[in-house]
């Protein structure tokens, strides 16, 4: 069924936006690929994805995502919404097994997508398999100007003097440690040591899974830059997002007026 997915449009595009922590402001969106089955209906991602990684169809799924989406983003600026960036995630068998660098330069000039509204998010884990080689092709990308973020940073167990060699804007928070930090200590001490390490970097810092005004709070007070989660928005399709960006704008308009 998944092999037929890719082919028969079973797959689709929801995106959950990212706002800043300070403002409020929609900043970004991550997007995010779910199934429509015709048959068993919604198929989770913990489903799938895994299958898609063990059979390799992570690969094609992958690229179909990639330009989507950046297709997506100038979809959003042509129907004259402000730009917002646009983050995707990279598959381990995506950063490791192709020449990324070459594969995301040729879909942007198919899709026309600005490099500088593009986030590329890679986990922690993949770029330690082999941190030299994360490191060139993480070079490539950057010196194209797309921007590249650390994905579940926490989890993968690298050390300063791997971080340092990546050329890399952003650190995410893993939702793991987001998810308890108003009730555990060590959570809450672990993503203030966060924000604090990505700011010294001169680093940005986004934190998943926020689903509470009280986790919120804590972001705010200890100067998370973004957020993204339920407390906010689930994903939505593109029409919410455009929604949203039109709502802002408007917002925008009559208070400067």
């Amino acid at each position: 069924g998944l092999r037929k997915a890719l082919q028969n449009d079973e797959l689709y595009l929801v995106y959950q936006p990212q706002r800043d922590v300070r403002t409020s402001e929609i900043v970004g969106v991550e997007a995010l690929v779910r199934w429509r089955h015709p048959e068993r209906g919604l198929v989770p991602p913990t489903e799938f994805i895994p299958l898609a990684e063990e059979t390799g169809l992570i690969v094609p799924i992958g690229e179909w995502v990639l330009e989507t989406a950046m297709a997506q983003q100038v979809a959003w600026l042509r129907r004259g919404l402000p730009p917002v960036r646009v983050s995707v995630n990279l598959s381990a068998r995506q950063f490791l097994g192709q020449d990324v660098a070459q594969r995301v330069a040729a879909l942007l000039a198919k899709t026309g997508c600005d490099p500088r509204w593009l986030t590329l998010e890679i986990t922690e884990s993949v770029l330690m398999q082999n941190p030299a080689a994360a490191a060139e092709t993480m070079a490539r990308l950057a010196n194209m100007g797309v921007q590249l973020a650390i994905d579940d940073f926490g989890t993968g167990y690298s050390s300063l003097a791997s971080l340092k060699r990546f050329p890399i804007h952003s650190l995410k928070i893993d939702r793991s440690f987001v998810s308890d930090l108003t009730q555990d200590a060590d959570d809450a001490a672990i993503v203030n040591a966060v924000i604090a390490l990505a700011h010294s970097m001169k680093l940005n810092v986004i934190a998943e899974g926020v689903e509470t005004s009280e986790q919120l709070a804590f972001l705010h007070d200890h100067g998370c830059d973004q957020m993204q989660g339920y407390c906010f928005s689930r994903p939505v399709e593109p029409q919410g997002i455009e929604a949203m960006l039109r709502s802002a704008q408007a917002a925008t308009t009559a208070a400067a007026a």
